[in-house]
Parts: structure tokens; sequence; C-alpha cells
């Protein structure tokens, strides 16, 4: 058993997000000493751990939760999973187009600026 403290650096997830999880109720709520204080399973920090994860590799925390219960049946559907994980890849490719369309609209702002110049372009079209 572990306290907040030790599940948090165990899992990676922060007190306080562990302790959101379990007001959602996107984990169990943890058992609790005679003194009050929260204590975790190693499972319960696995799961922490898993969901952690899932985040880290932009998952929405509800898409997290299902693929923790998929992890957690003997049958799971792997074309499931793929397509959670197929979905998240278009995600991240469509991220990564709009970042690159701004990056090109930066440079070709920055580009068009003359250092020492009173009268800025790209300030000009920025306003416009």
């Amino acid at each position: 058993m572990h306290a907040i403290g030790e599940a948090s650096r165990r899992s990676g997830v922060p007190i306080e997000t562990i302790r959101y999880y379990e007001r959602e109720g996107i984990i169990a709520k943890a058992e609790r000493t005679a003194s009050g204080r929260r204590v975790y399973t190693e499972a319960a920090v696995a799961e922490l751990r898993f969901i952690r994860r899932c985040r880290d590799l932009g998952f929405p925390l509800p898409i997290a939760c299902k693929l923790y219960a998929l992890s957690s049946e003997e049958t799971a559907d792997c074309g499931e999973v793929r397509a959670f994980g197929m979905s998240q890849l278009a995600e991240v490719n469509s991220k990564i187009s709009e970042l690159q369309e701004l990056a090109s609209a930066l440079e070709e702002l920055t580009a068009n600026c003359a250092e020492g110049s009173t009268k800025c372009p790209m300030l000009d079209r920025l306003r416009s």
C-alpha cells in the first residue's frame, strides 16, 4: 500500500490529479487508513501509470479510460484499440499540419520586417 505522495511519484501523476480522478470516478476511491489518509494498491498505481501514458500520447481522458478497460479484458478487441490509435494519430497529424501552416505564416511575416525601420510591415499586416 502506498500513500498518495508515493503513488504520485510511482505513477507520474500529480497528487491533485489523483484526487480529481477519484472525485470524477475515473479511478476507484482509495482505501483510507484509520487517520483518514488515502492509500493505494500497486494495481491502483499501475492504473494511474496507464492513464498517464495514454494522456502523454494525447488521448482524451474518456478514451484513456476505455483503453484501460480494454486492457483488463482477456478478449480485448485489438481492432477497437487500433481504431482509437488511428484516430489519435489523425488528430496529431492534423495539429502538425496546423502548426506547419502557422510556422509558414510567421516566417512570411517576420521575413518582411526590415531591421531598424520605424514602420514595421509585420505590425501593418497584423492590424489589417
